[in-house]
C-alpha cells in the first residue's frame, strides 16, 4: 500500500487560462460576383461600380431614372438647378413661419413707451409694452431700462417672489440647491 499524502497533488489545471477567441468577422464584398452590378470604366484607370438596391424598381427609383449621368443609357447633359429654377414643391416645408421685421417705432411712440414705463413699471412691463407697441421686449428694455432705486425695488420684488417659491421646495430639493451653491463657491 502506498503512503497517502494529506493533499492530492495535481499537475494539470481544471480551468481555462483564457477564453477562446473567434477570428474577426470579414463581411463578404457585395460588389464581387454580383450579377446585377454595373461596371463602368472611367478615365485614369478607374472603375465605377454601381449595384442597384435589392428591391423592386419603382417609378421614383433612382435606378430606373438615375440622376447620375454615368448610369444613364444615353448620357445627356443635365442642367444644374439654380435657386430660381427650384420648384416650390421640391423644397421641404418650413419649420416655423417667417414673422418678418417689426415696423420701426415712431418718436412719439418711443416717448410714450418711456413715459408709461417711468410712471408705473409694475403695470407697464416690458412684455406688455412690447405687445402694445408691436416691438420686442428686448427693445423696450434697451429704450427704458430702470434706473437706481426703481431697479433695486424691482430686484427686491423679484427676490421676494423667488423666496416664496423656494419656501415651497421640499427638503431634498433645498439640500440639492445648497450643495450646488457650495460647489459653485469652489469654482
Amino acid at each position: 500500500m502506498k503512503p497517502r499524502l494529506p493533499l492530492p497533488l495535481r499537475f494539470s489545471r481544471s480551468y481555462a487560462t483564457r477564453l477562446p477567441e473567434r477570428p474577426p468577422y470579414r463581411a463578404p464584398d457585395p460588389l464581387r460576383d454580383n450579377p446585377h452590378a454595373v461596371y463602368e470604366s472611367l478615365p485614369e484607370n478607374a472603375t465605377f461600380i454601381h449595384r442597384p438596391p435589392p428591391t423592386a424598381p419603382s417609378p421614383l427609383s433612382y435606378t430606373t431614372a438615375p440622376a447620375s449621368p454615368l448610369l444613364q443609357s444615353s448620357p445627356t447633359p443635365t442642367p444644374t438647378p439654380t435657386p430660381t429654377s427650384v420648384e416650390a414643391g421640391s423644397l421641404p416645408p418650413q419649420v416655423w413661419k417667417d414673422k418678418g421685421a417689426k415696423p420701426r417705432v415712431s418718436d412719439e411712440d418711443l416717448a410714450q413707451i418711456r413715459r408709461l414705463r417711468r410712471e408705473d413699471p409694475a403695470t407697464w412691463t416690458r412684455t406688455r409694452l412690447a405687445q402694445e407697441f408691436n416691438c420686442t421686449p428686448w427693445f423696450v428694455g434697451r429704450v427704458t431700462s430702470l434706473k437706481g432705486p426703481e431697479r433695486r425695488k424691482a430686484q427686491e420684488e423679484m427676490a421676494r417672489e423667488h423666496e416664496a417659491a423656494r419656501a415651497k421646495w421640499g427638503e431634498r430639493r433645498a439640500l440639492n440647491e445648497d450643495i450646488r451653491k457650495r460647489r459653485k463657491e469652489f469654482w
